[in-house]
Formats: structure tokens, sequence, C-alpha cells
């Protein structure tokens, strides 16, 4: 098997390892230098205080995560404090259990950040419930937790402070490998022998991915003062490719047609097959990108493609001449959706090879950039408003709460343990806002600490040298955060021996068997929870993603409508319609996918809803298939048959929207879009684009095909 090293070096380079390494620095530390003046007792507090924070120290702008971390110490303190005194009665501590499970939980309704304040402060609860202190030492083992916490905050921003640029580049780098891979998929489609359907599983799987760490590289860079206020060209660089890389991921979703129509028309030549080989090559080329971003090397453009798309030019307009009644405006439209492609590709490694300081003047301003990001609101009001078994988060953060009741009391009774607290760890890693988050963290906590603990038993049983038995821990701690939130799976396997050995050296013995049995006995509850206690079906909640994405879709194709009716559309106001749609597309799909992972007897309508989201694909690629040929004028006029079928299209888009009770955009026709062939905004042209009329005739047959899907879903069964 060849082994990519390209791959390796790119995982090196990425946030992930710079997380495996950054974090256990953090948490070892202050544990190395108190154990060299035989205070190592102190040393193991501040560590625990710095393991709790950690989980707060998620990829962000610099202001946001000092702000969570110093909420996040706040809570910490707290928290040790109530719960040094509240483990001296078995009822209170049930009791604190109990209430912190489903305060802290709540918390989720501020965002991932704050729902990470609140699992940090849940971990230091968790750790203190079965620390023997007398009531004179919990104030000051509390301090010494909250030392270790204010600790790892500042070792966070020092280092992210060094080199403020890093993050983002890691976080950009990874975009434009999910673009990379995007792009591949989407060459698929061209070959003979791709199964469409399945394939369409994997792109809208895939987009999910793009618009995750594209709303992450937002984050990063348009809420962060050193991106965008400062004007140097590390800061310009940044800036200036994301913008171009989700241009280009536009061109991408514009390279969509009727797969099945094209490969029927064309199958007896070799067209789609040379189109999806320079699919694959420009892939390579995104990939080489993505490198050089994440590895901060320049490189030349080594794989122009002009010369093979004039030659694919050559070759499309000779199957037009053999083949006078096969029409090849579609591979025409393909062709220049390539070349702006290939003009992105090449403008993308000007910026990181050009010293010319025109070449980096972005064109928006600070006031642009903000739009693009979302703005999370703490109003109190927020949380009391989720106060009701209609809101996920407060059904989530009933079952929290209650599951870790059941955890408590079942520790205190069957497990066999001195570390029962791990039924309760696992509850509180396990359970998520949804039945299949939490299936899913379940098995892989499961596979994890089974494949993690037979490690640690070789490592304890073949490894008695206590030096190397360090270096395997701090080798099995980088491990463990460097795929925290890649694989979890990999990364629990990493932890369960880093915390056997830990245990060894703190004087416990092999405790394989225990944690193992107290993390099935964890398991278990939490996923019979799951499914009996406020349980929370994606049936019952997709239909506001399916809602949001038609919305999307129609306020979309009203920019494209106004544009080609002669109504000058800003660029901002366009952006803005398209990144809405790339969201809110990725938002139904990654429901769908949570669907598709729960009991078959919760998949109501499952195959009608597959379609939908697939329809939905299909009808954003088509919009933005369209968007990229009309707003390359400033004024693009149209007939007035072209403006009726957008019309239709847009009318039957809302009905839909009316019948799932969602928002509907009431337009005055007479006056944002033209009706009649008289008005003076439309001109009938004689040589009007006559692939604009198959399109717009293929948008209308989507819609109406997404209306009938759409009756079919919320028709009783």
């Amino acid at each position: 098997m060849k082994i990519d090293t390209r791959e390796i070096k790119s995982f090196f380079y990425s946030q992930y390892f710079s997380d495996g390494l950054r974090i256990p620095l953090g948490i070892l530390l202050p544990s190395l230098v108190f154990a060299q003046f035989n205070r190592f007792d102190i040393g193991l507090t501040l560590s625990l205080g710095a393991l709790c924070i950690c989980t707060i120290d998620n990829p962000g702008p610099q202001l946001h995560k000092r702000n969570a971390m110093a909420v996040g110490n706040f809570c910490l303190f707290i928290v040790a404090v109530i719960t040094g005194f509240a483990r001296l009665n078995v009822f209170t501590l049930g009791l604190e259990i109990t209430v912190f499970s489903f305060l802290f939980s709540m918390f989720i309704v501020y965002g991932n950040r704050a729902a990470s304040v609140g699992t940090s402060a849940l971990l230091v609860m968790i750790f203190m419930m079965d620390k023997a202190l007398k009531p004179s030492e919990v104030l000051g083992f509390s301090t010494i937790i909250l030392a270790g916490g204010l600790w790892y905050m500042l070792f966070s921003l020092i280092f992210f402070g060094i080199r403020p640029y890093r993050a983002a580049q890691q976080t950009l780098g990874e975009n434009i490998k999910d673009i990379a891979t995007f792009l591949r998929i989407k060459a698929a489609f061209y070959l003979p022998e791709t199964d469409i359907d399945e394939n369409y599983r994997k792109l809208v799987s895939q987009q999910i991915k793009v618009s995750q760490h594209q709303d992450a590289v937002r984050e990063m860079l348009f809420k962060s003062r050193v991106m965008v206020r400062e004007s140097t060209n590390a800061s310009r660089i940044l800036v200036l490719t994301f913008v171009d890389l989700v241009d280009m991921f536009e061109q991408i979703m514009a390279t969509h047609y009727d797969y099945e129509h094209i490969r029927e028309r064309f199958k007896t030549t070799r067209l789609l097959n040379d189109i999806a080989i320079i699919l694959m090559d420009m892939a390579n080329e995104v990939d080489n990108i993505a490198f050089m971003v994440l590895s901060n090397i320049r490189s030349k453009h080594k794989g122009d493609f002009t010369r093979t798309l004039e030659q694919l030019r050559l070759r499309i307009e000779e199957a037009g001449t053999n083949d006078q009644t096969t029409s090849t405006l579609a591979l025409k439209k393909i062709l220049i959706n390539l070349r702006d492609l290939n003009e992105r590709i090449k403008s993308i490694y000007d910026y990181y090879n050009s010293k010319s300081s025109e070449v980096l003047m972005g064109n928006m301003n600070n006031e642009e950039y903000s739009k693009f990001v979302a703005h999370q609101d703490y109003a109190p009001h927020i949380f009391f408003d989720n106060f009701s078994f209609s809101s996920t988060a407060f059904k989530h953060a009933s079952r929290v709460a209650l599951v870790c009741l059941i955890g408590f009391i079942t520790a205190k009774f069957i497990a066999t343990g001195h570390h029962s607290y791990w039924v309760l760890l696992t509850i509180i890693v396990i359970l998520k806002p949804g039945f299949s988050l939490s299936k899913q963290r379940n098995y892989q906590r499961l596979i994890g600490t089974i494949a993690g603990g037979v490690i640690g038993i070789v490592i304890l049983k073949f490894i008695p040298d206590k030096d190397v038995q360090f270096i395997l821990l701090v080798v099995l701690m980088m491990g463990t955060y460097s795929f925290l939130r890649l694989n979890y799976v990999v990364s629990v396997i990493f932890m369960t021996p880093y915390v056997l050995i830990l245990f060894k050296f703190l004087g416990v013995g092999l405790l394989v068997e225990e944690r193992i049995v107290d993390t099935i006995i964890g398991s278990t509850i939490a996923l019979i929870a799951s499914y009996l206690i406020f349980p929370s079906w994606e049936v019952d909640q997709i239909q506001d993603s399916m809602k949001d994405v038609i919305y999307a879709n129609v306020n979309y194709l009203i920019k494209i409508a106004e544009n080609i009716s002669g109504v000058p559309v800003g660029t901002i106001e366009y952006k803005l319609a398209r990144k809405d749609v790339f969201v809110k597309s990725a938002n139904l799909s990654a429901a769908f996918e949570r669907m598709t992972s729960e009991p078959k007897s919760k998949q109501r309508k499952i195959k009608e809803i597959h379609k939908f989201v697939v329809l939905n694909h299909i009808l954003s690629s088509y919009i933005a298939t369209m968007a990229s040929g009309v707003t390359e004028r400033s004024s693009h006029k149209t007939s007035a048959d072209n403006i009726k079928m957008l019309k239709r299209s847009i009318a039957v888009l809302n009905d839909s929207n009316r019948k799932l009770n969602g928002k509907v955009i009431d337009l005055d026709f007479g006056k944002t879009l033209p009706v009649t062939a008289n008005d003076k905004h439309v001109v009938t042209q004689p040589h009007e684009d006559p692939l604009l009329k198959e399109q717009l005739g293929f948008i209308n047959k989507i819609s109406n095909d997404i209306a009938r899907v759409t009756e079919n879903i919320i028709s009783p069964l």
C-alpha cells in the first residue's frame, strides 16, 4: 500500500496536531515543575484545573477564547467550592449533581463555546465529588484548581499570541482540503460508471464539512481584530484567499447539470471523461494550495490548465460540427466554469507569490466583513425563553440532570471500584441533544475504551521501565488531544492507556477492569436514557431545516431574478444570499444524516426527505450555475417569458414553504420583477441565451418536484 507522505505532513502542520502539542504541555507543566520541588500534590491539582479549562480551548477568535476561559475559571472555582462542601452529605451531593447538570447543560442555548464552559464546570464537579477533603481544606484546594485554570488560560493566550495568524492558516487549510474533496466528488458525476444517487449522498455529506469549516474560517478572520484591522500582507492574504475560496466553491457548485441527460447526449464522445480528468487534476492543485497554506511554504503554480482547456474547447466545437442535431451549449457552459475555476486557482497562487501590495489590496471594509459572520446574543432572556419542552436545549438539560442523578445513585450502589465517578464522566461525555449523536458517541466511547484498555495492559505488563512509561504517557496524551476533534474513537484509544499509566504513577494500581465496567455502565444508562427520557428525534425538527433552506433558495433566486430583469444587485447582497443558501443546505444535510442513524421506527418519510435534500442541492447548484453567468455583467436584461418562468418558480417554492408553516418572501411583482414585454425594464433580445432559458426551465421543474415531495412529506402516513 502506497503511503501518502503529503497527508502525513499535512496532519503534523494541522490545527489538530497543534492541539496535541499545546494542550498536554499546558496540563503537564505544573505537575512537572512542582514535582521538582517535591510538591507533586500541588502540581497535580493545578493540572486538574488546567485539564478542565482546556475543554474551552477550541478554535476561534482569541478574544472569544479569552472571555470564555475567564467565565470558565469563575464557574470552575464556584463549582469546586460548592462540591467540596456538598460531598460531605450524599443527599446534598445528589441535589448538586442534579441542579448543576441541568444548569450547565442549558449553556448550549448560547452556542458551542458556551456549552464547553458548561462542560468544564461539570468536569470539576465530577472530579471533586470523590475527593476526600476536610471542610477547612475545601477553599484552599479550590483556589489551587482555579490557579491551574488561570495558568492554562494564560498559557493558551501566549501560545496563540506568539503566532497570531497560525490558527487561521490551519483552519483555512483544512477548508481548502475539504473543497478539493468536494471537487473530486463532483468530477465523478461525469464518469459513466458512477452511481448518481450514491454520489449525491457523498456530495451532501461533504458539503456539511465544507460549510462547517467555512463558518470556522469566518469566525477566525472576520471576528478577529488582528485579521480585520491590521493591514499586514499576512492578514490580507488570508482574507483574500478565503474570499476567493468561497467564490471557487460556488464555481464548483456551478458545474452542475442534469448528469443523466448529458451522459446520454454525449455518450459517444470522450468529452465527459475529459472533463472529469480536468476536474480531478484541478482538485490536486487545490490540495497543493491547502498544503501550501498549512505548511506556510510558498510554491509556484505548476498546473496551469489554459492549454488543456483550449484543447477541450476545440473538441467541443468538433463534436458540435460532427453532430448538428446535438447542442453543445451545456458543455460550453461547463468549459466557462472550468476557466473561471482555473483563474481562481491562479489568483490564490498569486497572493502567496506576489510582493506587490496592489495584488493584495482588499475591496471590502470592516463593516462588510462583519455581515458574513453570525453574532451570538448572550441576553439572559434567551436562557429563560428556552424553559419549555418545545425547546431541544431544555429537553437535553432535563435529560442530563435526570440521567446524572441515576448515574450517581448507580455509582454509589452498583459500581465496584473507588473511581465510580467514571460513570458520571461517561454520561456527561456521551449525552448529546440528539439521539443519533449520543448513539454515535456511545459506540465510539465503548470501542475506544476496550481497545485502549488492552493497549494499557500491554504497556504496564511488558514495559516496567518508568522513564519509558512516562514518554509513552506524553505520546498518548498528544494522540488523545490531536484526534479529539478529528476522530473520537482514536482519541479514546489513546486516552484510556494514558489514564491507566497516570493512575499507576499515582500508586493506584491497574484499573483496566474498573474503567471498562464503569464505562459500560455509563454508556448503557446514557443510551437507554436517550431513547426513553425526553427523546429528541430529528423527524420532529427537520421541517425547520427544510423551511429555512427553501426560504434561502427563494431569496437567492430573487437576487438572480432582479439581476436578469435589469435591477442592480450589490455584490455583498448577492454573496450574503449565496452564503445563506450554503449554510442552510449544510444544516439540512446534517439533520438528514443524523436522522438516518436513528431507530427505523423514528425515520418517518425517510425516502421523501432524502429526495427533498437531493432536490434542494440540485436547485441550489442550478441557481449557482445560472448566477455564474448572469452576474458577470452589471446589467443583464432578459425576455418577459424568462421573467414569468422565474416568477412561477418563486411562487411554487413560496407555496411549499407556506405548507411547511415557513416564512415566504412577498414580492410586489409589478415593481420588483417586470411582468410584460412592454415594461421599460424588460428587453426581448434577439440573441437571447438559449442556455439561460433551458436553465430556467430546469429550475422550474425542480421547484415543482420539491413541491410534490413537500406534499408527500406533510401528508399523514
